[in-house]
């Protein structure tokens, strides 16, 4: 073969080895999938990713690393490459220190560590920040137990701008769904970050501007508690909606100006505004720990909503629909799939709440607040419950179908009242590059999800 040839091979394998690598990296960043903020990007519980496995591996998940953190309900997000957790440690009580911290995705090794003082005074369950943190290009926003708001840069974990909801906007920690603490994650709409804050005069919602933290809007009056709830935003009725659960109302509001679409008044017990809204095409459905589900149906030509069904039970134990306490509830189809007040899995009829069955078996307690969180993944959900396992369920109108189970982390955290294990996880786990990142109040881990184990 001639010189020229030679080289005109060389080059030619080269260029196609290039191809090929440029081609398997395009592959594995296509299936990659982010979980930006809580309960995944848009905040829907839908996880999308391929190549992930069918059932556990009988040895169980592959851990692929460890970070000790502290204590805190708030579960992590990922995005770009970094796990973002915040955690609490008491000092003297009822004061300490909450942390944000950047990890490494591949690793878990600390990329940078952001700390701020903090007060628990008034608040129960003291054992750290409720909010997952909410990421968005190069900022990511996280907020205290009591009540301050804070934009870091996620590179190196620098204060950008901080808002404190108490001195800055009028706030008072009882509306927070005393005794629970602030709990609700700010979520970002285009320029805007829009936070529950429970403000006065008429800002129980503000929106900042994300870059500078300048106030663009304020909206709704409070007529007793904040409560718990997350904001999300759904399109319907050719318009898109901010949806905002207060215990006194459900209002949907306009997130460019604040203005408000529609507001129907609710009854929510104790605040527990703690399962996030969930729409399904024209159906948008709450439930809550005392008082049950609340069925409104959107309107398709303007934003708009009327009451559909609503649970008449307002009891713990003789409940009729669903009375969710930290499990948003999953639509699929013409079926809702949720966690009852005391554990219980039930499917229920979407367009009129009428239950079709019931199953102890995810939780395995029947016991006040059991629960788990609930995301769908294809045909299935994935379910980690407060025992600290992880399930693979088919959801089906024709009764409960488990398709495989198995330990994901140590119970840590006391509820206050009696459990078999005694401690309980109440964290929301981020599904991310075909691996579940999931904490406690001791360490935060990745295990795979992958099919290749890898």
């Amino acid at each position: 073969m001639s010189l020229q040839r030679r080289h005109a091979a060389h080059n030619g394998l080269s260029l196609f080895t290039t191809f090929a690598l440029v081609a398997s990296v395009a592959a594995t960043a296509a299936h990659a999938e982010d979980w930006p903020e809580f309960r995944g990007k848009g905040r829907v519980g839908v996880w999308t990713e391929a190549g992930i496995l069918d059932t556990f591996p009988k040895e169980g998940l592959k851990v692929l690393w460890r970070t000790p953190v502290r204590g805190g309900y708030a579960g992590p997000a990922v995005a770009d490459g970094r796990v973002f957790v915040v955690d609490y440690v008491e000092t003297r009580r009822p004061r300490g220190t909450e942390r944000a911290l950047a990890l490494d995705e591949k690793t878990g090794r600390i990329l940078w560590t952001r700390e701020w003082a903090v007060n628990y005074s008034g608040i129960r369950y003291a054992y750290g920040p409720r909010a997952t943190p909410t990421v968005d290009g190069d900022r990511v926003y996280a907020a205290s137990a009591d009540g301050k708001l804070f934009c870091l840069d996620v590179k190196t974990g620098a204060v950008v701008w901080k808002k404190d909801y108490v001195a800055d906007l009028g706030a008072h920690p009882e509306s927070w769904g005393f005794p629970w603490g602030f709990s609700s994650a700010p979520i970002v709409d285009g320029p805007r970050l829009i936070a529950l804050v429970g403000g006065a005069p008429n800002a129980a919602v503000v929106a900042f501007d994300k870059m500078t933290g300048k106030e663009m809007w304020r909206a709704l009056s409070l007529k007793g508690d904040l409560g718990v709830a997350q904001p999300i935003i759904i399109t319907a009725g050719g318009a898109r909606q901010l949806i905002i659960w207060l215990p006194h109302s459900l209002a949907s509001l306009d997130p460019a100006t604040g203005r408000t679409y529609w507001e129907q008044a609710t009854k929510v017990g104790a605040s527990m505004t703690v399962a996030t809204p969930v729409q399904s095409g024209s159906l948008l459905f709450v439930s809550s720990f005392y008082n049950g589900g609340l069925m409104m149906v959107l309107d398709d030509k303007k934003p708009a909503a009327t009451m559909l069904w609503q649970g008449k039970s307002e009891n713990e134990i003789e409940t009729d629909t669903l009375h969710s306490v930290t499990a948003t509830p999953a639509v699929v189809g013409d079926h809702i799939y949720g966690i009852c007040s005391y554990g219980q899995f039930r499917c229920l009829l979407a367009k009129t709440g009428e239950r079709l069955w019931e199953s102890q078996a995810v939780t395995q307690e029947h016991a006040r607040w059991a629960a788990g969180q609930i995301v769908r993944h294809g045909d299935r959900l994935f379910i980690n419950n407060d025992r600290g396992e992880l399930l693979i369920v088919k959801p089906s109108p024709q009764g409960y179908q488990e398709i495989s189970r198995t330990h994901l982390i140590k119970p840590t955290t006391d509820p206050t009242n009696r459990r078999a294990l005694v401690n309980v996880n109440w964290s929301h786990p981020a599904y991310a590059n075909r691996r579940i990142y999931a904490r406690n109040d001791e360490e935060i881990i990745a295990a795979s999800l992958a099919a290749d184990g890898r």
